[in-house]
């Protein structure tokens, strides 16, 4: 029988041995706790094997003291476990090392067992015809138990309480090392009183070791997950159905009791709720599906998706199946109000101008064979209307534009806002009405309380072809069909025609070649000279003027509008100020004693620095500061006055003479004379018409002169006609004269000839 338990115990140690080996190569942040506790189980578990097995009397004592030695690390080993498996960190110090004073002491007294006997003794007894040598246990054996005992009844403890205090999900988790415990400690107290011939209790540790790599490592514990699912299920928002293989419902959670208005525990009657709210058997037990459903639900729409899932277990065998109903009312909503924020106008809840020409451009893919008219529709001089009334009131305006175009438009039409105060339309152009149109623009008032304004409105139209391609360009033309008629009070629709796109043509052709015209020097300027009261020339105006290959010379008021727009002009005053300098370095070399005026535009103080790009001309060409004057118009002053005139101070400062241009063509002249600081006052030809015959005219520009000579200014009237406005104004004391009756502009060339 002794042979048998020793091979019992072989396969237990072998089996112990191969649960620490793989507890090693484990993941499990518990694995290396299990492999301690294995090893430690380990250690008794041979000696007491080392006891049963037929042998001399030294084998047997060995046996015992490896025995009691490792029962005593088994027990810490349990309760290390233990600590670990129960997430409790051992924290109190004192405790700790007077569980390891503890075990030193009965380690320390088993071994001086060998001398003293005060522990233990044996006696000889005959089992299964060979020896056995029989425990006879001593006071220190009591003490060794007390210790053993404590440290595993402390760690029984620990559990006991863990189980208790969990909750109930987590109790399986407990119980099961709770159990292994307990069976291990009556089968340890069985032996030891049962006074046996042969102690297996050892077994019952290794057992309970086993119990330990498995539960701790690969169980998992289905109650519990059962129990959490379960859990889950009933905390989801989604409502949840399941259903066993006759359609038949098993389980609901408390959104789909919610959801179908059902008692907690009458599930069977959830299928004809679902058909009556959903209006098709949602239910049936089939393929994996899922689709989307809309509905109306006590007048209020309602989205739901509707998510059906068949089950099978591990033999692909089908047990039943299970269905999912999301609302997403809340989200849609949310969806649908982002998107409605992201398309359309926050204040006048019309489409955006992105949106509306992506729609638009739908439409013409669509039916591109139907005409349209893309229209563009602006408020002139809104901005009056937010300086006399505020903003608020602007605000009204444009809201109330919106309701009047919402109100008009038909089924078929796409309208939105596109810019500040302007709309866009799109519509077929058999909707549209010319005569309706035009007395709805000429009437439109918008009033709130004692504020009234007429608004003057004006359309541009653009009628779309097949060939169109971008939505932008139809709104451009449309734009500028508008534009043609701004300012006119008494038109207010203007289609987009042959003349519009001819100018369109003209200004791609002007933009395209105009540098090539720089470097080619098609644009060059033309001098008309500037003559003193004794008809002595003693300057000139540098004028630009294109002299085109095919178009021959282009007008300035062709040109110089379309590259003012699109700031085009900075490059061609450029050239012509260094065309100027190479004319004066000319002169200078030649002796000859004039100046050149050069016209600077409100564009090139935003594309470059204009009084050191000056600088560096006269320094590049050798020449007199003095002799390039430099002429500007009041409109340079319109935005950010305080710079230009620190720009105007720079240029005076560095030996420039500034010209003030076009001086009384403006309505703000006098206001400019006492902050603009000008040298030369250059007054407009307005003031010279009809002074032949008109008395005022004469005194105007009699008055005109002497303020400017009061104010240390040289005036210089332009547009001189004939030889009786210049002997008038010799007369009233003018001192430099320009135009028509001394010479038209006229190329370089031409001047040198006949004024030098």
């Amino acid at each position: 029988m002794r042979t048998v338990y020793a091979c019992i115990f072989t396969v237990f140690i072998a089996a112990l041995i191969v649960c620490a080996v793989k507890s090693r190569r484990s993941l499990n942040p518990i694995a290396d706790s299990v492999r301690r506790l294995i090893i430690g189980v380990l250690i008794p578990v041979v000696g007491n094997y080392l006891l049963i097995v037929p042998g001399p009397k030294l084998v047997s004592d060995i046996g015992r003291y490896v025995y009691f030695i490792g029962m005593v690390i088994c027990v810490y080993r349990v309760l290390r476990f233990t600590m670990d498996y129960c997430n409790i960190e051992w924290k109190n110090k004192l405790l700790k090392y007077t569980v390891w004073g503890f075990i030193a002491v009965d380690g320390i007294q088993l071994l001086l067992n060998i001398f003293t006997h005060h522990t233990f003794s044996v006696e000889k007894t005959m089992v299964d015809g060979y020896a056995y040598y029989l425990l006879v246990p001593h006071w220190g054996q009591s003490l060794h138990r007390v210790i053993v005992y404590g440290i595993f009844f402390a760690s029984l403890g620990i559990i006991i309480v863990k189980l208790i205090k969990s909750p109930r999900i987590y109790k399986e988790r407990y119980s099961t090392m709770t159990a292994a415990m307990v069976i291990s400690c009556l089968v340890e107290s069985y032996y030891i009183f049962s006074r046996k011939p042969i102690d297996l209790s050892m077994l019952a540790f290794a057992i309970y070791a086993f119990m330990v790599y498995y539960f701790a490592l690969y169980y998992r514990p289905m109650r519990l997950l059962d129990r959490m699912l379960a859990g889950i299920a009933s905390e989801m928002n989604e409502s949840l159905f399941f259903y066993d293989l006759e359609g038949k419902c098993i389980w609901a959670n408390e959104p789909a009791v919610r959801l179908t208005g059902v008692e907690q525990s009458r599930y069977e009657e959830t299928t004809s709720k679902l058909l009556r709210i959903f209006g098709e058997d949602v239910t049936a037990v089939d393929d994996d599906s899922t689709h989307k459903k809309d509905i109306t639900v006590e007048e209020e729409e309602r989205y739901y998706t509707l998510e059906r899932r068949v089950l099978y277990d591990d033999k692909d065998r089908l047990t039943g199946s299970f269905l999912r109903i999301r609302d997403d009312t809340d989200e849609q909503k949310r969806i649908r109000r982002e998107f409605y924020n992201a398309t359309h106008d926050r204040l006048t809840g019309l489409y955006t101008s992105e949106y509306l020409n992506e729609l638009i451009w739908n439409r013409i893919n669509d039916d591109n064979r139907r005409s349209y008219y893309v229209i563009y529709m602006n408020i002139s001089e809104f901005k009056i209307v937010n300086d006399v009334y505020g903003m608020e009131y602007g605000d009204l305006v444009l809201k109330n534009i919106a309701e009047r175009i919402k109100k008009d438009a038909g089924r078929s039409w796409l309208y939105g806002r596109i810019g500040g105060d302007s709309f866009g339309i799109m519509m077929p152009s058999e909707d549209f009405d010319r005569d309706i149109a035009d007395k709805a623009l000429s009437e439109l008032v918008v009033g709130e309380g004692s504020k009234a304004h007429k608004i003057v409105m004006h359309m541009g139209i653009y009628e779309t072809t097949r060939f169109d391609s971008d939505v932008a360009v139809m709104f451009d033309r449309a734009h500028l069909a508008l534009n043609s008629i701004k300012g006119d009070y008494n038109v207010h629709i203007a289609f987009y025609d042959e003349k519009i796109r001819n100018g369109i043509l003209k200004e791609n052709m002007i933009t395209s070649q105009l540098q090539e015209a720089i470097e080619q020097r098609h644009i060059m300027p033309y001098l008309q000279p500037i003559v003193d009261p004794n008809r002595n020339v003693v300057g000139a105006e540098a004028l630009t003027r294109w002299t085109h290959p095919t178009e021959g010379i282009l007008s300035p008021a062709v040109f110089i509008p379309v590259l003012e727009r699109n700031g085009l002009i900075a490059d061609v005053d450029n050239h012509i100020w260094r065309c100027a300098c190479e004319v004066l370095k000319r002169w200078q070399d030649q002796g000859i004693d004039m100046f050149i005026s050069i016209n600077i535009s409100p564009k090139d103080f935003y594309f470059m620095d204009v009084p050191f790009e000056l600088e560096r001309l006269v320094e590049e060409y050798g020449i007199k500061a003095e002799k390039l004057r430099v002429e500007l118009t009041e409109t340079v002053m319109i935005n950010n006055s305080d710079m230009r005139i620190k720009d105007i101070e720079r240029l005076r400062d560095a030996g420039f003479i500034v010209e003030m241009d076009d001086f009384g063509s403006g309505f703000s002249s006098l206001n400019l004379l006492q902050d603009m600081p000008v040298d030369v006052l250059k007054i407009d030809m307005v003031f010279l018409r009809n002074t032949d015959d008109n008395p005022k005219a004469g005194k105007i520009i009699y008055n005109i002169i002497a303020m400017a000579k009061d104010l240390d200014l040289v005036p210089l009237t332009e547009g001189v006609e004939s030889e009786y406005q210049y002997q008038q104004l010799v007369r009233m004391g003018c001192k430099l004269f320009q135009g028509n009756h001394f010479s038209k502009p006229v190329t370089i060339e031409e001047f040198e000839e006949e004024f030098i």
